[in-house]
């Protein structure tokens, strides 16, 4: 029993860091958050409203500066000041944040977000149990190991997150009518629009999938769709 202590008391951390993080961003968003009022980004998400059945789609925005949209843990939907500046300055379109919206909601209604969460609080209890296996084989090194594994991991499973979340996204808007051309040009102007330098870092290690492996991804959804269609 001693011997597992460490481990139990790694995850009892976790689940309380997890409703610690989830208060924290949910003071965080209502602190610096207001209903977004746009009359052309309202008829966008009015037509995936109906697409999905549900008689409205709030979306807020976030004071930040950065560009960005994101879920929140109690299924709100936000889009940065900085993405909505970008808007209002004819750099992206209302149907390209459409597709950011209908981006964020796959995260909802996949489970992502919650489950991110989980598993960003449990990350040192992840770290810590490894360790503990790792620093029996590796003396001195099992912790570097472990921290390397849980960064693989993470970033691993944020990328099929990513994947999923584009599918469901591609979906709706099709539904929609809206297409996912805004969703492709959108993919192409992300880099530039967040001042990401994708390739600095390793695919692998990245938490979104290179641009052209998304924009690959919801074709090869387009052909499967237009093929299903013509039989």
């Amino acid at each position: 029993m001693l011997k597992l202590t460490p481990i139990l008391l790694a995850v009892l951390y976790a689940l309380a860091m997890y409703h610690f993080s989830a208060w924290r961003t949910r003071r965080e968003l209502d602190a610096r958050s207001t209903e977004l009022a746009d009359a052309r980004i309202k008829a966008l998400t009015d037509r995936m409203a109906q697409a999905l059945d549900l008689p409205r789609i709030r979306v807020d925005i976030y004071e930040i500066a950065p560009v960005n949209g994101l879920a929140a843990p109690d299924g709100r939907i936000f889009l940065t000041r900085g993405f909505y500046d970008r808007y209002r300055a004819g750099e992206v379109t209302a149907e390209e944040l459409a597709s950011v919206i209908a981006h964020e909601l796959g995260h909802v209604a996949l489970g992502h977000t919650r489950r991110r969460m989980i598993d960003f609080s449990g990350q040192n209890a992840l770290r810590t149990a490894l360790a503990m296996v790792l620093a029996r084989f590796l003396p001195g090194i099992g912790v570097f190991v472990a921290n390397a594994l849980s960064r693989v991991l993470s970033a691993r499973l944020s990328r099929q997150d990513e994947y999923e979340a584009d599918a469901y996204a591609a979906a709706l808007l099709t539904k929609a009518g809206i297409g996912t051309g805004p969703q492709k040009k959108l993919f192409a102007k992300l880099e530039r629009l967040a001042g990401a330098r994708g390739g600095v870092v390793p695919a692998w290690l990245m938490s979104h999938p290179r641009t052209e492996d998304r924009v690959r991804a919801i074709e090869m959804l387009e052909a499967r769709w237009q093929t299903v269609s013509t039989d």
